[in-house]
């Protein structure tokens, strides 16, 4: 995802104060943020100091600290590693600057990771996906990218080309895309997908693309590897359609909005996709049922 910027720290003699911290579109960001505030206040009150006390030690203007504490200036790592070491707390170092660095990069826009085309952003998961065994996909609206066929992913993203003003490299996204795609056959790792009726039925491409597309749903079917569930438009909802999510084990979720992809690390935000994920599968169907719902779609694709 998306770089930390950390500020630039300040000589104690300069009065200036560093640059306010951003303020995020997304209360969940902000709460990401001030959680990391708040738990550097709460090791240093643990420690018996002020704010004035752990400045000197770090040797920062005495304005700093507060600034970090109530979340307006963003800790560097070695904002973060100083104060630990002079709160006598270096055990908790690793894990707060994780959790720092994860508040700055949890939200990155599209038009920044797609400004210079497709293909790198596919490339840009190869390593994310090599770390992962088991991959839990939801997707309401979408064929999920790791069973997309070259035809349905050129259409798919001739249109996001299109839609956000990108250069268009499709040609080679695509074929990175395909290129990435092949790790659904190792039977070593291990891929939930959940799709909505309404994913069978979005005219994505012309009938060739769709009615191919659909016929590739078959056949991945069989892979031993791969469980996909469809959730009929018949389907009673005590669980609403979500986002599309994408699992990574049970250590990150990457959601994709129209504007934003978000990356979520935190444990309660993971927990919480991963139950809303197997409410999905308990509404879903499988196997044959699954089948003939996709067999239904091309022929209503096909048409006369």
């Amino acid at each position: 995802m998306g770089p930390s910027h950390p500020p630039q720290r300040l000589h104690p003699l300069l009065a200036t104060p560093p640059p306010t911290m951003p303020t995020s579109s997304s209360s969940s960001a902000q709460a990401a943020r001030a959680a990391v505030a708040a738990r550097l206040r709460e090791l240093r009150l643990e420690a018996g100091l002020s704010g004035v006390e752990l400045a000197q030690r770090c040797g920062w203007h005495k304005a700093k600290c507060s600034r970090i504490e109530n979340a307006r200036t963003p800790p560097s790592d070695a904002d973060i590693r100083a104060w630990c070491a002079a709160c006598g707390a270096e055990r908790h170092t690793e894990d707060l600057i994780a959790s720092s660095r994860h508040a700055e990069s949890m939200f990155v826009e599209w038009q920044r990771k797609q400004r210079t085309g497709l293909r790198r952003l596919q490339d840009s998961y190869l390593e994310r996906y090599r770390d992962t065994t088991h991959f839990r996909v939801y997707s309401p609206d979408i064929v999920p990218g790791f069973v997309q066929t070259p035809a349905y992913a050129t259409a798919l993203l001739s249109s996001i080309t299109e839609f956000r003003k990108i250069p268009n490299d499709v040609s080679a996204a695509v074929a990175a895309r395909t290129r990435r795609s092949q790790i659904i056959h190792d039977s070593h790792r291990r891929f939930a997908l959940i799709v909505e009726e309404s994913v069978l039925r979005y005219r994505i491409g012309d009938t060739e693309a769709m009615t191919g597309q659909l016929g590739h749903l078959l056949s991945i079917m069989s892979l031993p590897a791969v469980s996909l569930g469809i959730i009929p438009f018949s389907a009673s909802r005590p669980m609403w359609p979500l986002e599309a999510c994408y699992i990574f084990d049970d250590r990150l979720v990457q959601v994709e909005l129209l504007t934003t992809d978000v990356t979520l690390r935190a444990p309660t935000e993971v927990a919480t996709y991963l139950r809303a994920f197997d409410e999905l599968h308990k509404l879903a169907v499988y196997g044959e049922h699954a089948r003939n719902l996709i067999t239904s779609a091309i022929a209503e694709v096909s048409g006369p």
